[in-house]
């Protein structure tokens, strides 16, 4: 089982540190999250909890998830790299092309982009790009994404971008691994087409149902067969027992906060690197 450590919560001028400090111990990768602005007043509902009030407050910080990954990675050699989750419909597909692809060969290949169709209207409208259809979009934006990587010249022609023969370098060394979160049926079968799914605080039984829906979903897309990987956070800690268990139904990462498990959810000085070393010193084998 692999282990990766949100970096939510923390101070963003600690994370170069506190990478370094979760690849020391043996963390295989970090996840940073994603919002461009936080308005005073939300109309919309956060999608995960029962009032629909958002799990974070306005004071959060929340970098660009591709500055911070880049400075991160400068500071590692062996670390990963992931969105949890990356807002992409929010954006233009050569932009974030570009800034990822950048990243990626900067890093070695070091990075795995986490998505989401996004919940918060107001952003939408503030960066200028429709709500509606936005899953649609997304799933285009992916296509125009991958053949941008692909490097040499290259072309699209879909429904909601088109453009004739063109280049983007640098291409990253491979393919950027793409993983869906979400638990609808849409976001299953996006999943299914991709590289991989995050589902976030579920319990454990919950989560086991979600990735036998997936395993089905899978082999009804006919991609059961490629190598797919499943970065959950379970609401329990990782038990020997429970690493088994859900190591048998393809969990391949359990995604945690050192912090959020202590009950710190903004830790202050020097103890989010005390708390990463005792999570390590925990749950490692």
């Amino acid at each position: 089982m692999k282990f990766c450590n949100a970096m939510i919560g923390a101070d963003p001028l600690d994370w170069g540190r506190l990478a370094q400090v979760a690849e020391e111990v043996g963390f295989d990768s970090v996840s940073v999250s994603d919002h461009v602005v936080f308005p005073s007043y939300l109309r919309s509902k956060y999608p995960y909890t029962p009032d629909g009030s958002p799990q974070f407050s306005p004071d959060e910080h929340w970098p660009d998830v591709w500055v911070a990954i880049s400075a991160m990675a400068a500071l590692t050699t062996d670390l990963d790299f992931m969105t949890n989750i990356y807002v992409l419909p929010l954006r233009n597909p050569f932009v974030v092309a570009k800034a990822i692809g950048s990243v990626a060969y900067m890093s070695g290949g070091r990075v795995a982009l986490g998505i989401g169709a996004g919940w918060m209207r107001e952003e939408f409208e503030l960066l200028e790009q429709p709500f509606e259809r936005r899953g649609k979009r997304m799933d285009e934006m992916l296509e125009v994404m991958r053949v941008l990587w692909s490097g040499g010249m290259v072309e699209h022609h879909g429904e909601f971008y088109e453009f004739d023969q063109l280049e983007m370098k640098p291409a990253p060394p491979a393919q950027v691994p793409v993983y869906v979160g979400g638990d609808s049926e849409v976001a299953f079968a996006r999943a299914a087409r991709h590289d991989g799914w995050i589902g976030v605080h579920y319990k454990p039984r919950q989560l086991i149902e979600h990735c036998q829906t997936l395993q089905r979903v899978r082999e009804d897309a006919g991609t059961a067969d490629r190598p797919f990987e499943i970065v959950a956070s379970p609401l329990a800690f990782p038990s020997a027992d429970l690493i088994e268990t859900l190591e048998a139904v393809g969990v391949t990462t359990i995604l945690t906060s050192a912090w959020i498990v202590a009950g710190e959810s903004q830790p202050k000085g020097d103890q989010a690197e005390e708390l990463i070393r005792s999570y390590a010193e925990r749950f490692f084998v």
